[in-house]
């Protein structure tokens, strides 16, 4: 007779939460690449996901005895309410809220994964004046990059056991400053030597604190936020000549953990978009033309720790 083992798990996933006229978010400490420094959270927009994972729900599998199932409606029934006494004014705050609440309420979870993703929404500038200023009542959807968070729970911890935060979806380009020479060629060697490229890249960077409690501190000297991670990102992109995007991401987690000593690492995934070169002014060689490419695109990695927090 053989012995079956399993993990289970269940939620809802992707519950859209928009909270009007949230606390504004203040005291973010300043830094020399970012105007970042706080918002006002008029319209604080995100989509969540929950997952609980456990065995107490192992009989709904084995017997159909839903008796300790809490039903992934009253999950999202349960997250909307929490948004309107939600008194916070980050996504870290809303997720360690929602991840206590969940376990107070509910006996039978034992551990929570719970991710939020911003829905990013810019105000419309109208005017005022002779200027132009930030509507406080309009708002358009943006379709750019966002922030993201993922805390782990259990019922050991008031704060998340695990946790990671990111700025996901960056597609930025830079239209000089960048080479690609020097790489090793053979047979199947086409791509051409580019000492100057216009480099288009998709990036997503993740970041975990070394203390989790620098996440959630009413004063939030500690905190970082992925506004300010972002522009870091914008700025060396800008500044930075570089021979690679490996070389790139490399120089970017550099300037992170030299920014922001609370984290214990940042991580990238980034992809090579660049754009095929298609002609070139012949009286103007900066002239130049660019198409998309192959479909197929080059991926890379990295993870940089920062060693005085090991």
């Amino acid at each position: 007779m053989t012995s079956n083992t399993m993990t289970v798990s269940y939620g809802k996933f992707h519950v859209p939460v928009y909270r009007v006229y949230a606390p504004p978010l203040t005291g973010i400490a300043s830094i020399p690449e970012s105007q970042f420094t706080g918002r006002e959270n008029i319209l604080f927009a995100l989509e969540i996901d929950v997952e609980v994972i456990g065995n107490n729900f192992l009989p709904a599998y084995t017997q159909g005895d839903n008796s300790n199932v809490v039903a992934t409606d009253s999950m999202k029934n349960f997250i909307l309410r929490q948004a309107l006494i939600f008194s916070g004014a980050t996504q870290e705050e809303f997720l360690a809220m929602l991840g206590r609440q969940f376990l107070q309420t509910y006996p039978q979870m034992e551990r929570l994964l719970l991710t939020a993703r911003e829905l990013p929404f810019t105000a419309v500038p109208v005017p005022n004046a002779e200027t132009f200023q930030p509507s406080n009542v309009l708002f358009s959807r943006s379709h750019s990059d966002f922030t993201f968070t993922t805390f782990e729970f259990t019922r050991a911890s008031d704060l998340p056991i695990e946790h990671q935060c990111g700025r996901v979806g960056l597609e930025l380009l830079k239209v000089t400053g960048s080479a690609f020479t020097r790489f090793l060629h053979d047979e199947y060697t086409t791509l051409p030597e580019r000492v100057d490229r216009p480099l288009f890249i998709h990036l997503d960077v993740y970041w975990k604190y070394a203390q989790s409690a620098d996440l959630l501190t009413p004063k939030r000297r500690r905190y970082v936020p992925a506004e300010q991670v972002r522009d870091v990102i914008q700025v060396v992109f800008h500044e930075f000549v570089s021979e690679s995007i490996q070389h790139l991401v490399h120089e970017m987690a550099l300037r992170l953990l030299t920014r922001f000593p609370q984290l214990a690492e940042v991580s990238f995934a980034a992809q090579n978009r660049t754009r095929d070169q298609i002609a070139v002014s012949e009286t103007n060689p900066t002239i130049k033309v660019y198409s998309d490419p192959f479909p197929a695109y080059g991926t890379i990695k990295l993870t940089m720790r920062n060693s005085e927090k090991e």
